[in-house]
């Protein structure tokens, strides 16, 4: 299973549990996504804490989830009894725990903590479970962009693009963080239609540090055959 055991440390220990949604995801949900009904079927990638959970019970959505660290999920489950059969402990760069087509996928950073082949894996299983004859969207915020300050420290690992080892900062004791450039989500994205690609870059003043984070927003449909 590649989810990191540092990730799961940190949930039992409650250091990483963000709980509002992300402003972006909303966004771009509400942008792309239409209509939105209780017969929309999505699917988050490790929805961590559960920042987005409420966003889309709001909606009235059917919302599903696949999250690798088994101690939040068991806080989720109890936070969230009625969709203890919808957010299921597992892997989701091997395989996803339902055979019928989603419309909608979304990733807040999720596979950004995986390296490029299974990063490679998990689109070529997204891309199988999505719809076709609705929307068959991948919305992904806040994929880290190589423009990052942190693409230049911790250690290289697996490959070009994947990085270890941060000893300080956003990224220390995470495992594995994944960079990536216009081309290279590109490429992960061949086999999709991008509708949009945009990088966010911020330049922090206050410290007077001038750390640069930056990140990507996008969103892929699969393409009607």
């Amino acid at each position: 299973m590649t989810f990191s055991k540092e990730w799961n440390q940190r949930y039992q220990e409650n250091t990483h549990m963000s709980i509002w949604p992300w402003s972006d995801l909303i966004s771009y949900v509400k942008r792309f996504v239409s209509p939105i009904n209780k017969e929309l079927k999505v699917l988050e990638l490790g929805c961590g804490a559960g920042a987005n959970i409420p966003f889309f019970k709001q909606l009235g959505v059917d919302y599903h989830a696949v999250e690798g660290s088994e101690a939040i999920v068991k806080k989720l489950w109890s936070r969230f009894p009625d969709l203890k059969s919808k957010i299921k402990i597992g892997d989701f760069t091997n395989a996803i725990p339902w055979e019928y087509p989603f419309d909608l996928v979304i990733d807040r950073s999720a596979l950004t903590l995986n390296s490029t082949s299974a990063i490679c894996n998990c689109i070529d299983s997204i891309y199988k479970n999505l719809s076709v004859d609705t929307h068959g969207y991948y919305i992904g915020i806040d994929w880290f962009s190589t423009n990052h300050a942190g693409y230049c420290e911790g250690e290289q690992t697996e490959d070009e693009y994947t990085r270890t080892n941060y000893i300080k900062g956003q990224f220390a004791n995470v495992g594995r963080v994944h960079f990536s450039d216009a081309d290279h989500i590109k490429e992960l994205f061949s086999e999709f239609e991008l509708l949009v690609l945009q990088e966010k870059v911020i330049t922090q003043y206050i410290p007077d540090d001038h750390y640069i984070s930056a990140a990507w927003n996008f969103v892929a449909r699969k393409k009607r055959v």
